[in-house]
């Protein structure tokens, strides 16, 4: 098998995958709509976007990935590169836009509400010297 075949049955097995975890989730959630009522105080709808909205993002992640690898390693001219760069910059957006539509935050902003704020030193305690390490 010479690698140009093997690039392009590894581009198209992405794509399937991709596709497949976009429809899987949305068979997914379909059936913890019909199943469960309420958990966790979301009501049936709400998890049921999130849940549709998780499958939709991580399929849009596999699915760039496809074209990133589809594009580099057979095309790679300045035209393919264009194409690739809006149709990454779209779905990324698209990304973005639910990942903010699912969580009220944008992703870069996770890492911020999620770590704990450090404590900061008051006046007094800043000019008392520090004698942790010293022996005595």
């Amino acid at each position: 098998m010479r690698t140009q075949e093997f690039v392009e049955i590894a581009a198209s097995a992405t794509e399937i995958a991709g596709v497949a975890l976009i429809v899987g989730g949305l068979a997914i959630a379909s059936v913890r709509y019909v199943r469960a009522p309420l958990i966790r105080g979301l009501s049936r709808y709400q998890r049921y976007r999130q849940d549709l909205g998780r499958a939709i993002v991580l399929g849009l992640e596999v699915l760039v990935a496809a074209d990133i690898v589809r594009t580099v390693a057979f095309t790679p001219t300045m035209n393919s590169l264009a194409v690739l760069a809006m149709i990454v910059a779209i779905r990324t957006f698209l990304s973005w836009s639910l990942a903010l539509e699912l969580e009220g935050r944008w992703p870069w902003q996770r890492a911020a509400a999620e770590a704990p704020e450090p404590r900061r030193q008051t006046r007094a305690e800043s000019m008392v010297p520090n004698t942790a390490g010293c022996r005595r």
